[in-house]
């Protein structure tokens, strides 16, 4: 194994600050995607699509929990399989506390389509308190890009794969406003990067949104997960 060069602390520092602002630049590039992500066309859901879940069926409506934003994560679990994806379960062990997402009026749930007897037990093994739906049976899955049309029982988890979406709603009508898979789904797991590929972002004022988005100053809304008021304040 080749180590990088040994230097002085001062020829570190030069370094380090030519990497710096290789990073700014980075950030300001980052900061210019997610605004125009906020910009993004929708496309409006009419299908009805039908989940259970631990209270029993629900509406792509009754994922939001009545919040304005919805993040779905289709995570890789095909009816056949005993057990959910590994790469899968490596980014939902990364997600955070969920009343972070909540207080900017985001509701976050796991999709898959294994049945709920199968995602049940997985979900209590490995300890997440995140919702997690069941699609058997109905085309959510294959319609949104995430499935093959009938599951491949030879290929790994049937031939399911992941991705992330995000949903608005507005009244009783959902919208689609993004997609991303691969490395795209990889840079996520912090509250403040799933908010980034939101429509409405972090709601900030900082922030360059359309007129008219909610946004507050930076820092003001950030609390510890157990002093929120209530997660249910921030719907609407």
């Amino acid at each position: 194994m080749k180590l990088p060069p040994v230097v002085s602390p001062s020829e570190w520092q030069v370094a380090r600050e030519s990497l710096l602002a290789k990073e700014k630049e980075a950030t300001r590039a980052r900061d210019a995607l997610a605004a125009e992500r906020r910009r993004l066309p929708m496309v409006r859901i009419d299908k009805a699509y039908v989940f259970e879940g631990p209270h029993g069926k629900a509406s792509l409506l009754d994922l939001f929990e009545g919040r304005r934003q919805l993040i779905v994560y289709h995570f890789m679990f095909g009816p056949n399989q005993e057990a959910g994806c590994d790469g899968c379960s490596m980014v939902v062990d990364n997600i955070g506390h969920l009343a972070h997402l909540h207080a900017r009026n985001t509701s976050l749930a796991l999709v898959s389509r294994a049945p709920l007897a199968k995602i049940a037990p997985y979900r209590e093994r490995m300890g997440w308190a995140a919702p997690w739906y069941s699609s058997f049976g109905s085309d959510f899955n294959v319609d949104f890009g995430v499935s093959p049309e009938t599951p491949r029982p030879t290929e790994y988890q049937d031939g399911e794969s992941f991705g992330l979406s995000v949903f608005l709603r507005d009244g009783d009508d959902v919208y689609r406003t993004y997609f991303t898979s691969c490395r795209g789904v990889e840079a996520l797991g912090t509250s403040w990067t799933f908010l980034d590929v939101t429509p409405l972002g972090r709601q900030e004022e900082w922030e360059d949104s359309p007129a008219g988005y909610p946004q507050t100053p930076p820092y003001q809304w950030w609390r510890r997960h157990d002093e929120y008021e209530d997660p249910a304040t921030a719907r609407r």
